[in-house]
């Protein structure tokens, strides 16, 4: 029995949910998503609320009943709300320079400037006092979190200095250095 899959989905104002065949077609405020239902799962509209149910018991159709509800209510959640993520350069020298809205220029200590495209569907600022920090926006969940994540991935923070990109409540744990190693075996 799935608990997840169980429950039902509030669809908010302003939002609007189709099923045309096996689509789900979710359009709002922020954008509009689709997902293909899997062959084993329903998902039934009844007025301002969706539903998830499963076709059978087999191990496949338990497995993805409560992926299903949760990647709807993701979808719901991402045209109404939308998503985010915020990622902190750090490093004397690093910057980021937004070029255009499919273009991110970042200076992270390498030889050269790094040419970052962003997706269509996301939006990249940077914080209005601090230009050190990145907002990363947009409706799908899971594209904003890769995006952020290949971002990161530039210069992922090293355990010495601290240098590098991480997300703003990501805590880095701090190594100490050869010297202090060195005293402490004398």
């Amino acid at each position: 029995m799935s608990r997840i899959g169980n429950k039902t989905v509030a669809i908010p104002s302003g939002v609007t949910v189709e099923l045309k065949k096996d689509v789900v077609h979710v359009k709002g405020s922020k954008g509009e998503l689709t997902y293909v239902l899997l062959p084993e799962i329903t998902v039934l509209i009844e007025g301002s609320v969706v539903s998830v149910k499963r076709k059978n018991d087999s191990k496949d159709a338990r497995a993805r009943h409560g992926l299903t509800r949760a990647l709807v209510a993701n979808m719901i959640k991402g045209v109404s709300d939308g998503y985010q993520k915020e990622l902190e350069i750090i490093g004397v020298g690093y910057k980021a320079n937004i070029k255009s809205k499919t273009l991110l220029q970042l200076s992270l200590g390498y030889s050269h400037p790094i040419d970052f495209k962003i997706p269509t569907n996301i939006e990249v600022a940077q914080d209005e006092k601090n230009k050190n920090i990145l907002r990363i926006r947009g409706a799908d969940r899971q594209l904003v979190g890769q995006v952020a994540a290949q971002i990161r991935e530039l210069r992922p923070p090293e355990p010495y200095k601290g240098k590098g990109i991480r997300y703003t409540d990501e805590h880095v744990r701090r190594k100490v250095g050869k010297a202090a190693t060195a005293k402490a075996a004398a």
